[in-house]
């Protein structure tokens, strides 16, 4: 029981990197960047209080499993920008995921790979809804932030929507009032379509 015990805080101390890990998006009202840790954070709130609003039913506990582990990867990868041509790098992140869940015992090391691959590959309702969500803060933050990270990296409405377009699969209706929303602040913040 000891080592059970030894391996999980090993690994929760890995995880404290996880707060150096630098994101593109400020924090509504403030003049610094979220960090990946924040980010985790704030997801799993929003996909338990959204998950009612889920186009198929979904397990709100899976979902928010999956969106507290999905961004671990960037202990070692980094956070990739969204709208980056790089921002898929399943190979790297999957060497992550392995070296940083191998601090587990072996049981939660199998259970919580087997969580961050069913995210990455997305064809679960439970994992297409966490795609969601997680695409779906940073929209919320740059539409209470002025755009923000769409304005610093000179991001088109047509990029926002066609890369968050995901959120419309997971829930059509909140999909609607929040693309409506980012056409609008957009030709308000001039940025380009």
């Amino acid at each position: 029981m000891t080592n059970h015990f030894e391996q999980v805080m090993s690994f929760i101390i890995e995880l404290e990197k996880l707060k150096n890990v630098e994101r593109k998006t400020k924090p509504v009202g403030l003049n610094r960047y979220e960090n990946s840790a924040e980010h985790s954070w704030q997801i799993a709130l929003l996909a338990l209080s959204l998950a009612e609003y889920a186009e198929q039913p979904v397990d709100p506990m899976r979902v928010v499993s999956m969106l507290l582990l999905h961004d671990i990867v960037e202990i070692d990868t980094g956070d990739k920008f969204a709208y980056d041509a790089n921002h898929d790098d399943y190979e790297n992140e999957l060497k992550a995921a392995e070296r940083i869940f191998a601090l587990l015992p072996d049981s939660l090391h199998d259970r919580y790979l087997q969580t961050w691959k069913e995210f990455e590959a997305a064809e679960t309702c439970d994992a297409r809804f966490a795609k969601a969500i997680d695409r779906l803060m940073p929209v919320l933050q740059n539409l209470n932030n002025d755009c923000q990270s769409w304005l610093e990296n000179d991001i088109s409405v047509t990029q926002i929507l066609a890369k968050n377009a995901c959120v419309e699969d997971a829930s059509p209706e909140l999909w609607k009032m929040v693309s409506e929303q980012v056409i609008t602040k957009g030709k308000a913040f001039g940025l380009r379509n």
